[in-house]
């Protein structure tokens, strides 16, 4: 064989060699294979691959332990660098509390101040009331006490001198006065009270004046109902009532998931028979029934038919991708109502913090957490799935529920077969098919290559477009190193598949339960 051959044209010789028609037909039709394909091929024809041409001395004795010391560093530093991020995120967390925490208590120490303020207009006019009545009846009392004493001969002559007496000394006092003076010193009353006060200090009793101004109707105007209800209780039970919304949904939906039992691609067809899965009515009705399965069939590469192998594969990803989206939909709903309240509880604030936290959302900034916290078309989901995993039957799809085909330098992976040797990225594995569902949704909303894809996005709900996968294909451009050629070719399988027709699809509210055997 030729010197400095890639792995997979290694794999294209060795099929050449050994006359295996069905790569040779591929090769000169045109049409490229992956090399986890080309190996499936070669072991179905029975055709070992030889071990020099995954590794050789050299790579396993000094390559391999240099780049794994490379990547243990480089997974101490990302590591470190997550904890200094989480004690980051902890500092804000605290501080946004305290801020929030700090104006609240600021707006009830106003609020407060403002009822005390209220009750004190109010109880002045009660107060009035109380003194008014409690003078004019001392008042009362003392003249008809006057009038109903029999008065003496001698008391007669001596209250009449008194009384003429006072009147010469109040003409004198005026008559020394300015007019202005005057006018002033006639309204008070000073005079009056000094020649009546030993008779209301005689008659007016203490207890009384006690149980006049302790008269519940002052408690009663005080405490006023009608404050009470100016606090904001319609305004919460309204968020109270709309909350469930998200729960109500998800909850109404009977979902049918699917165990690992590593089923055939032929009990796969009859459980879409038995429960009436048909394209064309979730084309017709836009519906589609919540069956989610963990993996996928290991002989779904076997059926002849490349119609039917595409309709099984989109049959078991288009629930997934549906049930995520309605997820983030319900999410997104959820927010905009607790971003409009004021107040928010502990469990809310809690859940704010998860989804900044999950959309990697720094200083809890709520409109870029609204930005992120969106849709991914079904028709993108659907073409990239099929491109990434062979439509369902590549190795890491297979092997590792890996149907976006997503690296990882850190986690769980699947090493390619023609990785280069200085590098050490591998394919993410998932233990079900819906976890990568969502770990893809979560790199196309927090990941900087796709901040096109967002931006465009925003722009569409911006002007109440419908979020369409032929209007945003062109910016995920850097998903793959082919660039627009990648972009092209995905276009290509939507326009071929006709997936847009899967855009407006939703989930059904109820499903009927299964047994399914392997």
């Amino acid at each position: 064989m030729k010197k400095k051959l890639s792995y997979r044209e290694k794999l294209v010789e060795l099929a050449f060699i050994y006359n295996v028609k069905e790569i040779i037909d591929y090769e000169k039709g045109g049409k490229s294979l992956t090399s986890g394909q080309l190996e499936l091929i070669l072991k179905k024809n029975s055709i070992s691959i030889p071990k020099d041409f995954k590794s050789n001395f050299f790579k396993d004795n000094f390559v391999k332990p240099v780049a794994k010391i490379k990547y243990n560093l480089i997974e101490y530093k990302e590591n470190k660098i997550k904890e200094k991020n989480r004690v980051i995120r902890k500092l804000e967390n605290f501080k946004h509390d305290t801020n929030r925490k700090i104006g609240r208590k600021t707006r009830d120490y106003w609020k407060s101040l403002g009822k005390i303020g209220l009750n004190f207009l109010n109880f002045m006019p009660v107060l009035g009331r109380v003194f008014y009545n409690f003078f004019a009846k001392t008042f009362t009392d003392l003249f008809h006490g006057i009038y109903n004493q029999k008065i003496e001969k001698h008391r007669a002559k001596s209250i009449i001198i008194v009384s003429v007496s006072i009147i010469i000394m109040i003409s004198v006092l005026l008559g020394g006065l300015n007019i202005k003076q005057d006018k002033y010193i006639v309204e008070k009353p000073e005079i009056k009270k000094e020649v009546k006060k030993p008779e209301i200090k005689k008659e007016i009793k203490k207890p009384e004046i006690k149980k006049e101004v302790k008269k519940p109707e002052i408690k009663k105007e005080v405490k006023k109902p009608e404050i009470k209800k100016e606090i904001k209780k319609p305004k919460v039970k309204k968020d109270l009532k709309e909350e469930p919304k998200y729960e109500v949904k998800r909850k109404s939906v009977d979902e049918v998931i699917l165990p690992n039992l590593n089923l055939k691609t032929e009990t796969v067809l009859n459980l879409f028979k038995d429960v009436e899965y048909d394209l064309g009515q979730v084309r017709s009705k836009k519906l589609v029934k919540p069956i989610y399965f963990t993996q996928f069939p290991r002989d779904l590469d076997a059926l002849q038919s490349t119609k039917l192998k595409k309709d099984t594969f989109i049959k078991i990803v288009l629930p997934l991708i549906v049930a995520e989206n309605e997820r983030i939909l319900a999410d997104r709903e959820k927010l905009k109502i607790l971003s409009n309240k004021k107040f928010t509880t502990d469990l809310e604030k809690q859940w704010i913090r998860q989804k900044l936290l999950e959309y990697k959302v720094k200083k809890g900034d709520l409109k870029m957490l609204l930005v992120r916290m969106d849709i991914i078309p079904t028709s993108i989901a659907l073409a990239q799935a099929a491109k990434e995993s062979g439509w369902g039957t590549s190795r890491f799809a297979l092997e590792g529920n890996a149907i976006f085909g997503q690296w990882t330098w850190s986690g769980k992976g699947i090493a390619p077969l023609d990785r280069e040797s200085d590098k050490n990225h591998k394919i993410l594995k998932f233990p079900i098919l819906r976890a990568s569902v969502k770990a893809y949704q979560n790199n196309l909303n927090t990941h900087k290559s796709y901040l096109k894809f967002r931006l465009k996005r925003l722009k569409l709900r911006e002007k109440n477009k419908e979020i369409s996968g032929l209007e945003l294909t062109e910016t995920l451009n850097n998903y793959a190193q082919t660039g627009t050629e990648y972009t092209k070719i995905l276009n290509q399988i939507i326009r071929q598949n006709r997936l847009t027709d899967f855009e407006p699809v939703r989930l059904v509210n109820s499903v009927k339960k299964i047994q399914l055997s392997s």
